[in-house]
């Protein structure tokens, strides 16, 4: 799995919102609506009110239209005299409006504050969301950070260092070496299917076997089924490798919850992954 290495991931994360009026289903009005009536109030003109607030003419009476009707009252009252010329005053109602609108916004600005104070390691808390968020038909998804990086003439053996200290190595190219844009202590995903993890008991067996990753935890749950059974390794960190394998190797092994075992994978077996904003 592969995906765009964007260095806006890095960027403080920080919480945001806006305030609307709203009647029924249909929007009155945000903080642009309530700045032109502001504008009005302080103008005495739709011309000057829709210029301040860099808004065209014809924008503007559509804005003024549009609350009028949705607030089910007169908002603003324009006299006669054509473009230009008149006067345009606001109703008691819309200036409460404005006051009532101001008023909720420092609110709600107080509140975005105190909620991003309250919430320390908000970045890494929405990293990890997106990590939870990951589809994948890999059933071991292993995350870790980059503790080195050997390149060798078309491939690159990248290593990422688990939670609990052990090591999972794997085989990818340049090329996505660099789109994830994996760099020593950054952070990555290891997917490995059950499939293509072996199990071996944890005495020196599986220093015989070719693979390159070798992790040792115990078995913390054996689900069998017609053939096939499941067997999941807790490791230190509390990671889990789950393995399929016969119903015979289970029985042969003599696994059983809380044996330690040593889940074995080849390096060309792991797929790396990394989240983004």
């Amino acid at each position: 799995m592969t995906t765009d290495h964007n260095d806006a991931s890095h960027d403080p994360l920080q919480f945001g919102g806006s305030v609307w009026f709203r009647s029924g289903e249909q929007t009155l009005g945000g903080a642009q609506r309530i700045a032109l009536l502001a504008a009005i109030g302080d103008t005495g003109s739709i011309t000057g009110a829709a210029k301040a607030i860099g808004m065209s003419y014809k924008a503007a009476w559509d804005a003024i239209d549009a609350m009028n009707n949705l607030a089910g009252e007169t908002l603003v009252i324009r006299s006669t005299g054509g473009k230009g010329g008149g006067g345009t005053t606001l109703t008691p109602r819309a200036r409460t409006l404005i006051d009532t609108f101001r008023a909720v916004e420092r609110e709600h600005r107080l509140f975005l504050e105190r909620a991003g104070a309250a919430i320390a390691g908000f970045s890494d808390d929405w990293q990890l969301i997106g990590r939870i968020g990951m589809k994948t038909s890999a059933r071991n998804q292993l995350y870790g950070k980059v503790s080195a990086i050997q390149r060798g003439t078309v491939n690159d053996e990248v290593s990422l260092a688990l939670p609990g200290g052990q090591v999972i190595v794997a085989i990818v190219t340049h090329e996505s070496t660099e789109t994830l844009g994996l760099a020593v202590g950054g952070e990555a995903v290891a997917l490995v299917k059950a499939s293509s993890v072996l199990l071996a008991a944890d005495d020196g067996t599986a220093q015989r076997l070719s693979t390159r990753n070798r992790l040792c935890g115990k078995v913390s749950a054996v689900q069998r089924g017609a053939i096939n059974a499941e067997v999941s390794l807790t490791l230190e960190g509390g990671a889990v490798v789950t393995a399929v394998v016969t119903n015979e190797s289970v029985d042969e092994l003599g696994i059983a919850e809380g044996e330690a075992l040593v889940a074995a994978f080849k390096a060309s077996s792991v797929i790396l992954g990394v989240t983004t904003a």
